[in-house]
């Protein structure tokens, strides 16, 4: 399942970077298209996996402190490997403390 998540997002990555290039022959100059075009992979990529976050925990709410570090370590611009390490040590206490909890 992992797989195809992945080949869809290089698909679509690929089809959005690709098509601009084979349909339009000037250079865009619009700044909505750009920044649409510049932003599509990301919004793929995040509607693809948050929702598999809340899944992929044995608790809802341990996953949610995940997130909930992850959005504000990033808001601070910390970076990816800060962010993602810290939402997974969070995510890994949280489940304990709830096993040890019941």
């Amino acid at each position: 399942m992992v797989y195809i998540y992945i080949i869809t997002m290089a698909v679509v990555t690929y089809l959005i970077r690709m098509i601009p290039m084979t349909v339009f022959q000037k250079k865009i100059t619009n700044k909505y298209i750009k920044s649409f075009l510049y932003y599509v992979p990301y919004s793929c990529l995040m509607a693809m996996t948050f929702p598999v976050v809340f899944h992929a925990t044995s608790s809802i709410y341990s996953a949610l402190a995940g997130v909930i570090v992850a959005v504000v370590l990033a808001f601070y611009n910390k970076s990816l490997v800060t962010v993602a390490v810290s939402a997974c040590v969070t995510v890994f206490v949280m489940e304990k403390i709830m096993i040890f909890m019941s």
